[in-house]
Order: structure tokens, then sequence, then C-alpha cells
């Protein structure tokens, strides 16, 4: 069954329960606004966590150099993608760790020069998401 039609029901059986990964590489009070955003993004969808979807969190607190750690744990959960909403060292850390897991990111940093994605147009491989493209426009 795709992905997204799993929203439809109402209590799924936890074996069925998709589990996702979310990668930042601040913490979660620092980015408390962009986590009500995500999870009404989510409702918005169909999924409320702990009802029809599970996520893992892992936050590095400012600590880039655990990301690799983390990004291998979050795919030994076997989640069924990644996240890394505005965070581009922990998207390089989890692209650098799969090629098989989806990821979605939320970067402001060019995706094309930093490695993320082949082009804007068509990312191709197993990563797509947003960018502002802050450091351009700066």
């Amino acid at each position: 069954m795709p992905f997204a039609a799993r929203a439809q029901s109402a209590k799924m059986p936890a074996a069925e329960i998709p589990v996702i990964g979310l990668l930042h590489s601040g913490s979660p009070e620092q980015n408390a606004k962009r986590m009500a955003a995500f999870h009404r993004g989510l409702a918005e969808a169909g999924f409320v966590e702990g009802r029809n979807i599970v996520i893992k969190y892992r936050w590095a607190h400012g600590d880039k150099d655990k990301l690799p750690e983390m990004a291998a744990d979050l795919i030994d959960q076997n989640v069924v993608l990644i996240t890394t909403p505005g965070s581009t060292p922990a998207s390089l850390a989890v692209k650098a760790a799969t090629d098989t897991i989806p990821i979605v990111f939320g970067v402001g940093s060019n995706p094309v020069a930093n490695g993320l994605v082949a082009s804007i147009a068509r990312p191709g491989g197993n990563a797509t998401g947003v960018t502002s493209l802050n450091a351009e426009l700066v």
C-alpha cells in the first residue's frame, strides 16, 4: 500500500504504522516554531504522531560531529524516510549514510552545489526538498 494511502486509516496496527526519522544539527528548543509547522503539515496530510505515524527525533544540539552516528541510528530504526528540516549539515550526513531511504530536506544553501541533488528541476536519487537559496540571495 502506498505511504500516503495509509493516512486514510483512523488507527493502524502498530506493525503498519510508518516510522519517519527527523535529524537536525540544532535543538528542539531552537526549532519550536519549525516543529509546530512540521506537525501542522503532517496533520493536514492526515498524519498524527502517536496515532498513525511514529517520528524518531535525533537532535545534535550543535555538535555536528554527532550527525553521521545519528543518521546511522535512524537508518537502523528502519525508518521509511528521513527529514532534515532547516539543517544542511544534517541533510549532508543523511545523504552520505544512505542512497535508498528517501530524504526530505529544507535547506538555505544550494542543494546542487552541496551535492544533495543532481539538479533543482530533477533532483534524482533519494533526496528532495525545499531550498530558499539564502546564501545565493545574500
